[in-house]
């Protein structure tokens, strides 16, 4: 009878739909998702006080987004003319934490409401129209703080809420007074505080009054801040260690950044693949005083062959599409150093557009996966990928298999379960010293799921340099738009678990530390795989 039920919501027979699920309810009447099928079938064949029946009980039940039931409810409300009841189940989805308030203002099922005012101040956002640069700022300021105490997972687990509150009225009063960049500054130093690595405030993709990026790529080595990419114009620069800013030292302008870079669980790894990307914005440099404007911005440079000089860069425009500065490689048409060097580059820098691939070193009778992205590819979904790639290493001679996901920036965690579970059957791999993984600083969001639910679950060794994340950590991309300035926004809702209760780490902890060194990538080596490959003794437990 469930399965007949299931067919007929996925045939969008309705009305079948509506009897079965009345079915289902009847013989099992403890199971929430079973009452939200139902409520789904009422409410499209027009039968909504049933459906918001069937909603309050899969409320109860708590399946699903609680908010987004609450939500379901007050539409059903709405379509009945009850549009007090509407209103006061809007309120409570909102005070839920429901995602998507601007998608209320265009539903059909609350078009009744439209006119209502105080429908009006629930979901949509203020009328910046008119208003003057100062309270315009100002709105979108409170904008921040209201979808900060809304929706954020524990927002205040990190600082007092009076701490919270007094940076936030500071940053208001002072609005007048600051520069457009340097209210920006201040909004990224409030939602820093709130240890949700995937907050954040950011400009328009093309928004070049807010984002002047400078014409280098940086990264960070152990040895220090090197420019590793450039745009062709200043292709001579490739190599060279950053030393100062301005008048600011390399440790005193990344000090000036940090605050504006939040972390999850004080996870001071991720500064170092977040830093780099804001040492080279001039609108925050020059909102942090590291340097007194943005027309040029002067570095301080050294040389591959030691000599110390300073270059002025001039910003150039600000991307016009949302693809982002990647950590490695670099933007298309870019000079990326590992190509001027001679001989191949590592496996890591080979094909960093795909969401996944792998190759076999026949030699080493060792499988090398890349895993960039938790994402479907174009041409083959991750699940089938998996599947492919260990059928691969049960049918052929390998004794080791490595997933490389230190580039890996995250995606939907759902979609990487197959591959942890093909992982954890494989009788073949899934042994102490034939299952390696490379994380490091990039192992973020789903990437660092993934990682933990790895550890937790197989008997990989892990290689590189600690993750991005933490273990349990606060996540969720669900953005929203600042209406007066156009900023994004992101405040996390969710928090992932896929640890143990008592896991209390910063990070995932490689056993092998192999951090990325400036003398490894100038060669075209990677630390990482050469620690892999030098595991060759039989030890005990391995």
């Amino acid at each position: 009878m469930l399965s007949a039920a299931e067919a007929r919501t996925a045939s969008r027979d309705w009305r079948g739909a509506v009897e079965l699920w009345e079915l289902v309810v009847a013989a099992n009447p403890v199971e929430g998702r079973f009452f939200s099928h139902l409520a789904q079938a009422r409410e499209e064949t027009g039968q909504y006080q049933g459906a918001v029946d069937a909603y309050t009980t899969a409320l109860e039940l708590r399946d699903g987004y609680p908010a987004e039931t609450a939500y379901r409810i007050g539409c059903c409300r709405a379509r009945l003319g009850d549009l007090d009841g509407a209103l006061t189940w809007l309120r409570r989805a909102l005070d839920l934490g429901f995602r998507y308030p601007d998608r209320a203002a265009e539903d059909e099922a609350l078009a009744a409401l439209r006119d209502d005012g105080a429908f009006r101040a629930l979901v949509g956002p203020p009328d910046v129209a008119g208003m003057s640069r100062d309270d315009g700022w100002r709105s979108d300021l409170d904008l921040l703080v209201r979808e900060v105490r809304r929706r954020a997972y524990a927002p205040f687990r990190e600082v007092p809420e009076e701490t919270f509150d007094a940076a936030a009225r500071a940053l208001h009063d002072a609005i007048p007074d600051l520069t457009d960049g340097r209210v920006l500054a201040g909004m990224r130093r409030l939602v820093g505080l709130l240890g949700d690595a995937h907050a954040y405030v950011h400009p328009a993709f093309d928004d070049s009054d807010l984002f002047r990026p400078l014409p280098v790529q940086l990264f960070w080595f152990e040895e220090g801040v090197f420019i590793v990419a450039a745009d062709p114009a200043h292709e001579g620069l490739l190599g060279s260690e950053l030393v100062a800013i301005g008048e600011r030292s390399l440790e005193v302008a990344a000090a000036a950044v940090e605050p504006l870079v939040a972390v999850d669980n004080g996870n001071r790894r991720w500064l170092r693949n977040v830093v780099p990307a804001r040492l080279t914005d001039a609108v925050m440099l020059e909102a942090l005083d590291v340097v007194p404007h943005t027309a040029e911005v002067p570095f301080t440079l050294r040389g591959r062959d030691g000599e110390t000089r300073v270059v002025r860069l001039s910003p150039i425009p600000a991307e016009p599409s949302p693809v982002r500065r990647r950590r490695l490689p670099c933007l298309d048409g870019w000079r990326f150093l590992p190509d001027s060097l001679t001989g191949p580059p590592p496996l890591y820098l080979r094909n960093p557009d795909a969401n996944y691939w792998f190759t076999e070193l026949r030699e080493e009778r060792t499988v090398y996966c890349q895993f960039n992205r938790v994402a479907d590819g174009p041409r083959e979904s991750l699940p089938e990928f998996s599947r492919r790639l260990l059928e691969h290493v049960d049918d052929h001679d390998v004794e080791r298999l490595v997933i490389d996901v230190r580039a890996n920036g995250g995606g939907n965690t759902f979609l990487e379960m197959p591959f942890l579970h093909g992982l954890v059957a494989s009788r073949k791999i899934n042994r102490r010293g034939r299952l390696f993984v490379i994380i490091g600083r990039a192992t973020f969001s789903a990437a660092q799921n993934f990682a933990t639910l790895v550890q937790r679950h197989t008997e990989a060794v892990f290689v590189g340099e600690p993750t991005g994340s933490s273990p349990t950590f606060v996540g969720e991309s669900v953005e929203f738009r600042l209406p007066y300035s156009g900023l994004r926004a992101n405040v996390s809702d969710l928090l992932w678990q896929s640890s143990w209760p008592m896991d209390y780490r910063r990070w995932i902890a490689p056993t092998l530390y192999a951090p990325p060194t400036f003398a490894a990538f100038a060669a075209n080596r990677d630390p990482a795989m050469e620690a892999i490959l030098a595991c060759r003794d039989d030890l005990p437990g391995w």
